[in-house]
């Protein structure tokens, strides 16, 4: 794993060094202004980017790869700011040791963020490059150009590269801002569909994932919990005899957090097996299991109430009938598809966690407070897992092993969720309820438009002080630590409540949120939040109007647009929709469409989906997924189609197949079979079309499918079938029972 010494380690020199002094007190002494947030956040140069002897470019971005294809698009940037060939650009991973601090790797906003400070960083450390080339070679600097890391002299390359200028030198600053990134008309990189640079050694076997990684003497760990962070823990008589199975090491309790551990994998996991016959649990009972009863259920709990949104005049005229209906999803798993997982070691002055989650430097505040030792005692480095989608089971797996390696200093602690512990003890995307009212004037358009939200958290990620309260052990300790408070994201980004404000122009419009304060289960952020069960409201509900009406689905929704924008993705999915004859279906087929931008501040997404139904069973098929998309500047236009493309299967797997299942003593769906997903032979053909908006700001793309998707689905099989399914998924049941 790399060092903050590699990482500073030039090959025969270290060069461009920058004193990486902490972030505050860099921020204070950076004069610079406009800087890109997370550049004026950690300002310091040579915390993003080095030039080594050899030319060569090493990255060091504050967001993690995910699947996400980050790393490829951000070397991108780098690339081509610097003038190098894109092969010449190393990436590595987050790590508290050496990496700027950008938080969490969320909503879509790592080009944004992220790319936008390396942009600014390269173009101005090519610009000190330059000048030093400039002084070297006795011209002016106006005179040089850059081809691959090589300095041109009037269009002739020079002796010089880029390692031959930076060697045994040493130049301490932060950024300025006042180097000028290039012209879009100049990019040669940017824009270009490349190879994701984390695939090869994926495909290949090499060391790729967490679960990949091998140290010597390490050791493997299970946990032993139920799916209550706040059951009570009484081990019965006996247990003490699983401390002699093969293998074990040592039995790791702390109030009601419990760990077995082992020389051998599966050593752990036989004897966490038979630990397990010994607890009992105090734990509460779910208030809820019935699923048709869940969205009432919502509608009645206690919960903060307040209007987040509102716009527009308040006594609406004109308005001469009135259309109401309410939407839901259920509780949704991450269903990563492999297990949590972590690695920690404990040392005399160092405790050093492997993790995937999404936010390195907040989970090392986390387990600071947990564990009690002081942050810069503590280092997180990141590495990649299969499947994350949000806030899943990661940091949780990160403070079980850190609980565990304290007991245990000297050797690597390996400990793996199983699948019964994913599914039971990960923090779920919480169920929703969503509902409608709009008012139509005499030209059935939208002028009164009314929207309540009823949901859980989804904000409980875990953070230093309080917030460390989210974590699983955190919890179970002999001195536990309370449970936060309960919060959500506020908008414009949104948690419960985002993309609840139509894209839409009516005269009113009026967004109340019901943030429930009693959830059954622990709720948090799942790919795109409350985006998912929002635009799927809106869109069928939009759709429903316009069916009503005998109108165009497309024209109706440009009837109650004035976003250029917007308009462009519709327009683009008819013309789309009329190549690939998908105005023709006639039941038991049908063609949905669905529209929105994410976060209202993100990319804009238009889906129409074609779909088939078998009346006697309610079996659905999806055929054919035709999607139009405006992300602004696409930086690898390849990986912004495999990103829509990822979150329309998704979501699809989302609308017609998953939900928990729940009983009295917590989650049942425990496996594959009791919660399955959308399987490779049921994917529909998807074909996903970028409109060119180039001279537009690059907008994130990982979450602007999802809600059009299901909106899209649902649409479609409400003209295949004339039956409106309002309630998620839409299953084979509920298409027989409507």
């Amino acid at each position: 794993m790399t060092t903050r010494r590699n990482f500073l380690k030039g090959t025969g020199s270290i060069v461009l060094y920058f004193n990486l002094m902490p972030t505050a007190a860099l921020a204070q002494q950076s004069a610079a202004k406009d800087l890109p947030t997370s550049l004026a956040a950690n300002p310091a140069l040579d915390a993003w980017l080095r030039i080594a002897a050899d030319g060569t470019v090493t990255l060091s971005p504050g967001k993690c790869e995910i699947g996400q294809g980050i790393q490829t698009a951000l070397a991108q940037i780098a690339a081509e700011e610097l003038d190098v060939a894109l092969e010449r650009v190393h990436v590595v991973t987050v790590d508290t040791s050496y990496s700027p601090d950008e938080a969490y790797t969320t909503g879509s906003r790592s080009v944004e963020h992220s790319g936008a400070a390396i942009r600014m960083a390269a173009a101005e450390i090519r610009s000190i490059l330059v000048d030093l080339a400039a002084d070297e070679l006795d011209v002016d600097s106006d005179r040089i150009d850059v081809l691959d890391g090589t300095f041109m002299v009037d269009g002739r390359a020079s002796r010089l590269g880029y390692g031959d200028v930076v060697k045994d030198r040493t130049l301490a600053r932060n950024a300025s801002g006042t180097a000028a990134p290039k012209s879009i008309d100049d990019y040669r990189v940017v824009e270009k569909s490349a190879q994701r640079i984390d695939i090869p050694g994926k495909a290949f076997g090499e060391t790729s994932f967490l679960q990949d990684l091998r140290f010597d003497g390490m050791l493997h760990a299970r946990v032993v919990r139920t799916g209550q962070a706040d059951a009570k823990l009484t081990l019965k008589s006996g247990f003490e005899s699983v401390a002699k199975m093969a293998g074990v090491v040592k039995i790791v309790r702390d109030g009601s957090f419990l760990a077995v551990v082992a020389e051998r994998e599966e050593q752990s996991i036989a004897a966490a097996a038979r630990l397990a016959d010994f607890c009992e649990w105090d734990q509460i009972d779910l208030p809820i299991t019935d699923q048709s009863a869940l969205p009432d259920w919502l509608s009645e709990a206690r919960a903060d109430v307040r209007v987040v949104a509102e716009g527009g005049a308040g006594d609406v005229k004109g308005v001469v009938r009135t259309i109401s209906n309410s939407y839901s999803r259920p509780f949704l798993a991450h269903a990563s598809l492999s297990p949590s997982i972590a690695i920690a070691k404990s040392e005399a002055d160092l405790l050093t966690v492997w993790s995937h989650s999404q936010g390195v430097y907040p989970l090392r505040r986390a387990i600071s407070t947990i564990v009690g030792l002081a942050e810069d005692r503590i280092r997180l480095i990141h590495a990649q897992a299969a499947g994350c989608y949000g806030h899943n089971g990661a940091d949780d797996a990160a403070a079980d092993a850190a609980v565990v390696a304290m007991q245990i200093p000297g050797r690597p602690i390996r400990l793996q969720w199983s699948r019964a512990d994913e599914f039971s003890g990960e923090p779920y995307g919480s169920a929703m309820r969503v509902e409608i009212s709009a008012g139509l004037n005499a030209s059935n358009a939208i002028v009164d438009w009314n929207c309540d939200i009823w949901s859980g958290s989804h904000t409980t990620r875990p953070d230093g002080g309080l917030k460390a309260g989210n974590l699983f052990a955190a919890r179970q300790k002999a001195n536990p630590l309370p449970m936060p408070p309960v919060g959500d994201i506020p908008l414009p980004r949104g948690g419960a409540d985002r993309n609840s404000i139509p894209l839409y122009t009516f005269a009113h419009h009026r967004v109340t949120k019901h943030l429930l304060q009693d959830m059954p289960l622990r709720t948090t952020a799942l790919r795109g939040l409350g985006a998912y069960a929002n635009v799927f409201a809106i869109e069928s509900f939009m759709d429903e109007i316009a069916q009503a009406q005998g109108e165009d689905p497309i024209d109706f929704r440009i009837r109650q647009l004035d976003d250029h924008r917007a308009i462009g993705v519709l327009e683009g999915l008819r013309e789309k929709m009329a190549v690939a004859g998908m105005h023709s279906a006639a039941p038991p087929a049908g063609v949905g469409v669905a529209m929105a931008r994410y976060k209202n501040t993100g990319a804009y997404c238009a889906i129409a989906m074609g779909v088939t139904v078998e009346e006697k069973t309610g079996n659905l098929r999806l055929d054919r997924a035709v999607c139009v998309v405006d992300v602004g500047l696409a930086i690898n236009p390849d990986g912004v189609i495999n990103q829509i493309e990822g979150g329309i299967i998704q979501a699809s797997s989302w609308t017609v197949k998953e939900q928990l299942s729940l009983s009295r003593e917590g989650v049942k769906s425990n496996d594959w079979a009791s919660y399955p997903i959308l399987t490779f032979s049921e994917v529909p053909a998807i074909e996903v079309t970028l409109v060119d908006q180039r001279r537009e700001p690059a907008l994130g793309a990982g979450e602007a499918s999802q809600g059009p998707t299901s909106a899209a689905i649902g649409n479609a099989v409400s003209r295949a079938t004339g039956k409106r399914i309002r309630d998620l998924p839409i299953s084979p049941q509920r298409l027989r029972q409507t």
